[in-house]
């Protein structure tokens, strides 16, 4: 067991009400200079629609992401050499037209213009070249809808479950999906990355951009199923959400969480085996994969998970904050958050609580009571938006975990309307979710109140790695181990050689990665060790 600690974030989407609140502080914030218009590394998304980019779920376009072939894990972009192949070509990177082409007004033509006849408008203009703009797309296009049923169509997730779902316009909901940067357990964009810039943090599971690194080949772009991470065509960098990494590290919540209007945001520490992540990644059937991700995370109430965690150097105050986490009771302890797309392989660590408050509407527009259980229990399976929908973000298809979590919403509901009426709750509602009255209580209390403290459980930032005698502390990169690297000694370079992106090296066993050649180290001449695969039969 090798325990490693994870800042994470769970999202309610119950109370999301569209406001993009967090989108423009985020905004403000990361993304208010020159080269980053268009990024936004928050963006809140109305569902059914596209998205942003347009379509970003469709990875048998975009190849972002893990797949398995002959069971092991690659990444759907290829291989080394394919990637090497398109590192000045790639078909598979979304052009600007696929976020949109960011713009502003003329106003000075307002205050300006001559006198006449006509009115002077503010046309728009393009904000990466200042020509006249048309506007056809915009980063929440679809926001409330505004894309109709035109726009709807193109949903990748909702053309897998077409059949099932009434796309007539007047007949659909909607809700709300606020997305950042996943700053996963298994990120594929740290493993496509040529120079090694993307790494994540031992600390803390941050996964970050190293500027002086990144030589902006974009690989990591086309890798990201999630398409966030973005290039700024100003400064030739790759850039992403950085999780507001200084607040962290200061025991602050991010920007977007301490702006939030709906107060749907939780962050906290999951204590997690990495050496189980491999393995749950790999898992064979996609429909698994989730509760695969659960099996990886550890109990902090467990005498040897702390025991564990302690040898590996996690500070007494991060054990703690994990035992208190709202992020690790709403994902392990009362199952109701829910992962995004985890078919793509990269077992995501924002998750999302399904929404709710749709079903308790239309039962209340058609005259029934919308909080009793019995009439909720009946509804989540007629939702308008079936269930195969939230499946098909969430759990990989698989309506089970999603009609759990919901039912456990519904009781919660029904269980205190029951209290603040001053009526005794039936112990059969919480009974029937597998859950006790005390926990419908505090979860309760953790979703509906959702106090500041309660919601933001962050401890202070320490050294990684500081029970260890060999701890290098800081940055994760700064020390042989660290995500993307393995051991090597290149013939001709020198020990100090940097490696082209490789996993860490497996305790024991197969050890074939070992010795992998860097070819921006490389002079061009010979044949150096590792720089083709070993033969069959040749040591490695």
């Amino acid at each position: 067991m090798r325990v490693m600690a994870q800042i994470a974030m769970v999202m309610n989407l119950d109370k999301c009400i569209g406001c993009h609140t967090c989108s423009v502080t985020c905004k403000q914030t990361w993304t208010n200079r020159s080269g980053t218009e268009y990024v936004w590394f928050n963006n809140v998304e109305t569902r059914p629609g596209q998205g942003y980019p347009k379509g970003y779920e469709d990875q048998d376009r975009w190849k972002g992401g893990w797949r398995l072939r002959n069971g092991r894990l690659v990444p759907r972009s290829g291989g080394r050499v394919r990637r090497l192949a398109r590192l000045f070509a790639n078909p598979e990177l979304p052009m600007l037209d696929d976020y949109y082409q960011p713009w502003t007004y003329d106003y000075e033509n307002l205050t300006k213009a001559p006198l006449g006849d006509d009115v002077p408008t503010a046309a728009p203009r393009s904000l990466i070249d200042g020509s006249p703009a048309s506007i056809t797309w915009g980063p929440n296009w679809d926001d409330d809808l505004g894309g109709g049923p035109e726009h709807l169509a193109g949903d990748p997730v909702l053309r897998k479950v077409s059949q099932e779902v009434r796309l007539e316009y007047e007949r659909s909901f909607m809700f709300y999906l606020p997305r950042i940067c996943e700053h996963c357990l298994n990120p594929s964009c740290v493993a496509v990355c040529p120079s090694g810039a993307m790494y994540k943090r031992l600390e803390d599971g941050i996964v970050l951009v190293d500027q002086d690194r990144c030589r902006g080949w974009r690989m990591c772009v086309s890798g990201c199923p999630y398409k966030k991470v973005y290039f700024n065509h100003h400064s030739g960098k790759a850039e992403k959400c950085t999780l507001c990494y200084p607040r962290i590290e200061a025991g602050e919540p991010t920007v977007c969480s301490e702006t939030c209007v709906g107060r749907l945001r939780y962050l906290g520490v999951m204590l997690y085996d990495a050496d189980r992540v491999g393995e749950a990644a790999a898992t064979a059937r996609e429909e698994d994969l989730y509760p695969a991700q659960l099996d990886c995370f550890l109990s902090p109430d467990d005498p040897e998970v702390v025991a564990a965690a302690e040898a590996a150097g996690i500070p007494h105050d991060w054990i703690s904050a994990a035992r208190s986490s709202p992020v690790n009771a709403l994902i392990t302890r009362y199952r109701v958050a829910l992962p995004l797309h985890p078919e793509y392989r990269t077992m995501p660590m924002v998750w999302y609580v399904p929404p709710l408050s749709p079903v308790v509407d239309a039962l209340a527009g058609t005259g029934h009571d919308g909080e009793d259980a019995d009439n909720l229990f009946g509804a989540i399976d007629a939702l308008r938006i079936p269930l195969e929908y939230l499946a098909g973000l969430f759990t990989a298809g698989d309506t089970v975990p999603v009609e759990r979590a919901l039912c456990r919403l519904a009781a919660m509901r029904s269980h205190m309307r029951a209290l603040n009426l001053g009526e005794e709750p039936d112990p059969a509602i919480a009974a029937d979710v597998g859950m006790r009255p005390t926990d419908i209580e505090e979860m309760y209390r953790l979703l509906a109140l959702a106090k500041y403290d309660e919601r933001y459980v962050i401890p202070t930032a320490y050294a990684a790695g500081a029970g260890h005698a060999d701890a290098t502390g800081g940055c994760s990169l700064d020390g042989p181990g660290g995500p993307g690297m393995s051991e090597q000694v290149f013939a001709g370079m020198g020990a100090s050689a940097e490696a082209f992106h490789a996993s860490p090296l497996p305790a024991g066993g197969d050890d074939r990665r070992r010795g992998r050649f860097n070819l921006f180290g490389w002079d061009g001449r010979g044949r150096p060790d590792g720089l083709f695969p070993p033969r069959r039969g040749e040591a490695g």
